[in-house]
């Protein structure tokens, strides 16, 4: 808590500060290859409680709860938008069953573990226990960005936490008519109404919301600059009409929205997608500096060792027992069900919703209500904590995960393309030949190089291949039009600085260049398909050279002063290109991969 003789910020330097420690700490964990949210978490902290410089109560106000309100909303559409029904394919199953059976098993479950773990009685336990459902969007997401994890654990753990948080805050309500009245005068059927009622507007509203954008903008009513604002107007509108019905209802709505418009097979999709991620990363960091800067320590003083118990009965009993029941006779492997079963962090909208019951149920006379709130922070800073550091070296134990050195995506077959395949093999880089010819992949599947036989940006390749494997991806095919679609469709997903394509056939002339926001980065110092597959075929030889303290790279230039260097791999295993006139800092233990002008001739 602020000291009172702290002078407090103005309300546009709070929220400037707010977005500069939650960017920043989302950078530096990209840089130090670290959980983001932990470190997002430790910096609210910081500037919160404990240096008393960022107080939202104090500096920002009442604007505090409906900011966090809206930015939940916000979130959670996004997560809807996420939601397509194709893509789910053999997760449907997993899905179905842990929204289905593992949402009231889970609210059981963890009312289970606050009554005899935390010590609340059974009202309180029954409201933070419906809460508790929700596993986090806004963890899930950053999470599974950086765990890289195997497409169908991935769909299962978003798809349940982005399903499951509305049903969670809805349970929340459903508990609370209850308690409302066992301690008022309020009968039985009053509160099924209200919520009744809650719940058939906020579906009809995300419906007729989500039809109405899809629709809107499949028949050019909307132009292409203003669909974006119109989505953000109808989606607050939407939220604010449901939650006016029923508080809380409003997060179904908006998630019911963000699943119809994600089904309805828009063709510009992928770009309000993409928006609606840059959005959500700036909101999810906001968020979670509001949520710690707001920590009150005095608040988690109320705690004693049954806070502790009550953490570690959820995280090793609660939720793995909901989980794996969940999913009997299912044909998940076991081991996509133990790591499902022992990832669970909770966020934002837990502490958020937890904050506000816990007052209701304080107001009404419920003693356990005043530690609903601290004991909703302490879970979230232990999963967020645990799971950050834990979900991708526990995946990668389990088999699920991309593995840890990034592997490389050459689309386009040739002779090329499988020299540099073999080489990357030899230099234990995970590699894969894609091209939707099959006749092109005969020589690379005869020589044991992984393929995929169809087009890198068809829905198969989503379904069916694990993209998160890989770090790098070059275009090498003969058709310079489609090596820049793929660069440039693939860029934002992957990062700029990770794609690669070969110099398209008269690329320099003035009359043939791109805008540099179209395809990739060069790829061989500038050399074409025609170049290269002339080279193969006069012989040169694609080879994989280690340095040393004894042959350094001043020794191999000497020996091979005419080589073309192709790729570097650095001493962590992990493939580096050079691009233009940069170099790469060739050291000892590193691994080159030239092409021989000498070859086998």
């Amino acid at each position: 808590m602020a000291s009172p003789d702290v002078a407090g910020l103005s309300p546009i330097n709070a929220i400037a500060l707010v977005g500069a420690l939650g960017v920043g700490a989302q950078w530096l964990a990209w840089r130090l290859q670290l959980p983001g949210i932990v470190l997002m978490l430790l910096a609210g902290v910081i500037a919160g409680p404990v240096l008393g410089v960022l107080d939202p109560a104090r500096d920002i106000g009442p604007l505090v709860a409906p900011m966090v309100s809206v930015a939940v909303a916000i979130i959670l559409f996004e997560g809807g938008l996420t939601l397509n029904f194709h893509q789910l394919s053999d997760a449907a199953t997993g899905v179905k069953r842990l929204v289905f059976v593992g949402a009231p098993l889970g609210w059981l479950t963890s009312a289970m573990a606050l009554h005899y773990g935390a010590g609340l009685g059974w009202q309180a336990s029954a409201v933070f226990g419906g809460i508790m459902i929700v596993t986090g969007p806004t963890v899930i997401a950053p999470l599974l960005r950086q765990a890289k994890l195997g497409r169908r654990p991935a769909a299962l753990l978003q798809w349940e936490a982005i399903v499951n948080d509305p049903i969670g805050a809805l349970a929340a309500v459903l508990a609370f008519e209850l308690v409302v009245v066992l301690n008022t005068t309020e009968t039985v059927s009053h509160a099924a109404q209200v919520l009744a009622l809650g719940v058939v507007v906020a579906t009809i509203l995300g419906a007729l919301g989500g039809y109405g954008i899809a629709r809107a903008f499949k028949q050019g009513w909307v132009p292409e600059y203003m669909k974006v604002p119109v989505l953000f107007v109808v989606l607050i509108a939407i939220f604010a009409a449901s939650d006016t019905v029923l508080h809380e209802s409003g997060l179904l709505a908006v998630t019911i929205m963000g699943v119809v418009i994600a089904n309805a097979e828009l063709p510009s999709y992928t770009e309000l997608r993409r928006f609606k991620e840059h959005a959500t990363v700036l909101l999810v960091s906001g968020v979670f500096i509001l949520l710690a800067a707001s920590l009150d320590f005095s608040t988690l003083g109320q705690l004693n060792w049954r806070a502790a118990l009550f953490v570690a009965s959820v995280i090793l009993l609660a939720r793995p027992a909901t989980v794996l029941i969940s999913l009997l006779g299912t044909d998940l492997p076991w081991r996509e069900r133990v790591l499902i079963a022992f990832t669970g962090p909770r966020g934002v909208v837990l502490v958020a919703v937890a904050g506000l019951f816990g007052e209701r149920l304080a107001a009404l006379g419920v003693a356990d209500g005043a530690l609903v709130a601290p004991l909703a922070f302490v879970l979230v800073a232990v999963t967020v904590v645990l799971h950050g550091f834990t979900l991708t070296p526990f995946a990668r134990a389990l088999g699920l995960a991309g593995a840890a050195v990034p592997g490389v995506l050459l689309v386009g077959g040739s002779r090329f393309s499988l020299a540099l395949g073999q080489a990357l093999g030899k230099a234990e880089v995970p590699v894969l030949i894609a091209d939707p010819n099959r006749t092109r992949l005969r020589a690379a599947r005869q020589a044991g190089v992984n393929t995929f036989y169809g087009d890198v940006l068809s829905e198969a390749a989503e379904h069916n291949l694990e993209l998160a494997q890989y770090g790098r991806i070059i275009a090498l095919s003969d058709n310079d039009a489609y090596n820049t679609l793929v660069t440039t469709d693939l860029g934002p997903e992957f990062g700029r600085d990770n794609i690669f394509q070969l110099a398209r056939h008269k690329g320099d002339l003035a009359r043939n260049a791109l805008p540099s926001s179209l395809g990739g980065r060069a790829f061989v110092a500038g050399h074409n398909f025609d170049e290269l597959e002339a080279n193969m075929r006069a012989g040169h030889d694609m080879r994989c050279t280690r340095l040393s303290e004894e042959y350094g790279p001043e020794d191999w230039q000497a020996d091979a002063p005419e080589a073309l260097m192709v790729m570097a791999i650095d001493p962590k295993g992990n493939p580096r290109l050079p691009s233009g006139d940069k170099g790469l800092p060739l050291t000892a233990d590193w691994q080159v991969i030239w092409l021989d002008p000498k070859g086998t001739r």
